[in-house]
């Protein structure tokens, strides 16, 4: 089993920044890759950005160019840069990971218990 702790979020004005950690724990072999998720009240839940291992990453359209997603591979540890917030990124943001627990083991999706963002105008 894989646990996965979010810190960092908080209440920011508009236009500030916030570091989001979240640590992976538990019995892992790999968790490849990490990634940040987020969901506003009444919306879906959407992807904001992912890592890869290998330092590949992926982002939302909407979070290009003012958050950046980095990672530990030694500590399980992903990270997430927020600057120059907006109101819009207010929500409940989701670490997630895809680990295996031992080399020849099957792939599990975990997620976190998430951490509240709220950008005020």
């Amino acid at each position: 089993q894989v646990q996965l702790v979010e810190s960092g979020g908080g209440l920011v004005q508009a236009g500030g920044s916030l570091r989001l950690s979240c640590a992976a724990s538990g019995s892992i072999f790999i968790i490849n890759p990490m990634g940040w998720y987020r969901q506003a009240p009444g919306k879906q839940r959407e992807l904001v950005a992912r890592i890869y291992s290998d330092g590949t990453t992926n982002y939302a359209d909407s979070i290009k160019g003012r958050f950046t997603i980095s990672r530990d591979n030694d500590k399980n540890t992903v990270y997430l840069q927020m600057n120059s917030l907006k109101p819009e990124d207010t929500g409940l943001y989701y670490c997630n990971g895809n680990a295996k627990s031992t080399p020849w083991g099957l792939w599990h999706n975990y997620w976190g218990q998430g951490t509240q963002v709220t950008v005020s105008s």
